[in-house]
Parts: C-alpha cells; sequence; structure tokens
C-alpha cells in the first residue's frame, strides 16, 4: 500500500513535470513563430506601400470630419434668424450710447461670456464705448459701473443663466428699467422675457459629437456680435481715423499709421 501511494505520487510528479516542459516547449515555439512573421513583414517589398495607404486613408477620414464639422458651422450660421430686430436693436443701441451718452454693457458667464467680452471689445474699438461685466462679481460691487442710460447686451444659449437673471433683478433694483438686448437660442426663455430686444441663434445642434460642448452655438453667438457690430460702425459712419485713434498698438495699428487717412 505503501508503495502504491509513492508510485502514484511519483507519477504524478513526473506527469506535472512533462506539462510543465511541454507549455514551456510551446510558449517558445509560439514566440519564434511570431517573430518570423514579423521579419516577413518588416522584409516585404509592400510593407511601405501598405503603411502609405493606411496613412492615406486616415488623411481622408480626417478631411471628410473636418468638411464635415465646417458645414455644419456654415450651415448654423446660415440659419440665424435675419429679422428687423437687428434694426431695433441697433436703434436702442444707438439711442442708448450715442444720443443719452451711455454705454453698452455685455454680459454672460462661461464661453458665453467670453463672446461677451469679445464683443465689448469689438464695440469699443469701433466707436460704441462698451465694457464687459461679469454677473458674478455684479453681486460684489462691480455692479457699480453699471449707469441708468446703459443697454444691456446679455448673452446666454439657454436663457435660464441664473447669474443673467440676477442681474437683471440687481440693475433694475439699482435704477429702475433698463435697456436690454438678448442673445439666446431660446427665444421663450425667462432671460429673453427681460429684453427689450431678443436676437435668436436659431438653436443649432452642437457640431460636437456629444451635441453637449458649446461649439456651434458659439459660433453663431459671435457671428450675432460681429453683425451688431457692422451695423453700428455704418450707423455711426465709423473711420479708419476713428480706428486709428482707438488702435495704436500692433499689426493693424502699424498699417493704419502707414495710409494716407486725409
Amino acid at each position: 500500500m505503501g508503495r502504491s501511494s509513492t508510485g502514484c505520487e511519483g507519477n504524478s510528479g513526473m506527469h506535472w513535470r512533462n506539462n510543465a516542459f511541454l507549455l514551456t516547449f510551446f510558449a517558445k515555439e509560439k514566440s519564434k513563430s511570431r517573430g518570423r512573421r514579423a521579419n516577413t513583414r518588416k522584409n516585404s517589398p509592400n510593407k511601405g506601400i501598405i503603411e502609405l495607404k493606411g496613412i492615406s486613408l486616415a488623411i481622408k477620414v480626417m478631411n471628410k470630419n473636418i468638411q464635415y464639422i465646417l458645414q455644419k458651422e456654415a450651415q448654423a450660421i446660415q440659419e440665424i434668424p435675419a429679422t428687423n430686430r437687428y434694426e431695433e436693436a441697433i436703434e436702442l443701441i444707438y439711442q442708448q450710447v450715442h444720443v443719452k451718452r451711455g454705454k453698452v454693457v455685455t454680459s454672460g458667464i462661461g464661453k458665453a461670456g467670453q463672446v461677451a467680452q469679445n464683443l465689448a471689445s469689438t464695440l469699443s474699438s469701433t466707436g460704441t464705448p462698451a465694457v464687459y461685466l461679469h454677473p458674478s462679481e455684479a453681486q460684489h460691487g462691480d455692479l457699480g459701473l453699471v449707469h441708468k442710460e446703459d443697454v444691456f447686451i446679455l448673452i446666454s444659449n439657454s436663457g435660464k443663466t441664473r447669474e443673467l437673471l440676477e442681474l437683471c433683478v440687481l440693475s433694475h433694483n439699482l435704477h429702475g428699467k433698463q435697456a436690454r438686448i438678448v442673445i439666446s437660442g431660446n427665444s421663450e426663455s425667462p432671460l429673453a422675457k427681460q429684453g427689450d430686444v431678443v436676437l435668436e441663434t436659431g438653436a443649432p445642434e452642437e457640431v460636437c459629437p456629444m451635441d453637449l460642448t458649446p461649439t456651434t452655438s458659439i459660433t453663431c453667438m459671435h457671428v450675432i456680435g460681429h453683425v451688431l457690430t457692422v451695423l453700428m460702425i455704418n450707423k455711426i459712419g465709423f473711420t479708419k481715423e476713428g480706428f486709428l485713434k482707438r488702435h495704436h498698438g500692433g499689426y493693424l495699428g502699424s498699417i493704419l499709421k502707414t495710409m494716407d487717412l486725409s
């Protein structure tokens, strides 16, 4: 009985060692086989052609994606509602700024806030005084820069931005009813109802694949700001001389300084 037991243990140990040897052998052979295939591919005269075809295909796919993005953005711009509200907005800005001597106060938060900052800067450099007011900072004293004659341009895609709605209340508490222009993708929103004039973006679908990241909507906001700027330039008869007086530096300033503006 003892021999049988010992014999079983011996056979079992030998069986285990044989299996281990076979596993190691097959693993080495598999590795050698992979190496031979890799060397074959490496030395293949078609390797360069295959790689070039792969790169070419990747470039084509990328170019199609780029074209799609550009087409979607361009389409969204074309679909911005062009209504007589722009005329109303321009007249409101003209009366408040160039007749009553107030200024434009732009406001927004997040990426819409960056659009508001750009709009204030562009208007200022083209003869229509404007400042950007951060809606949160307005609650900590910056509201004091607002005068009764000013006109707000409030920018929000949803039209539900809490900070902008609060800004409307705070400015009303300070000066009573003030002129407001709202740029939004939602003409029925709470913010839109606070505006004297509402300029709609057309609520475009974001080109972002998740339809979440503000992309196309921001493009439309920027374009609406450009429309307002150009219409104001025409309205007040702004000239190159006026631009040079406000824009001395940079490339544009250097060009204007060499031009005959008489």
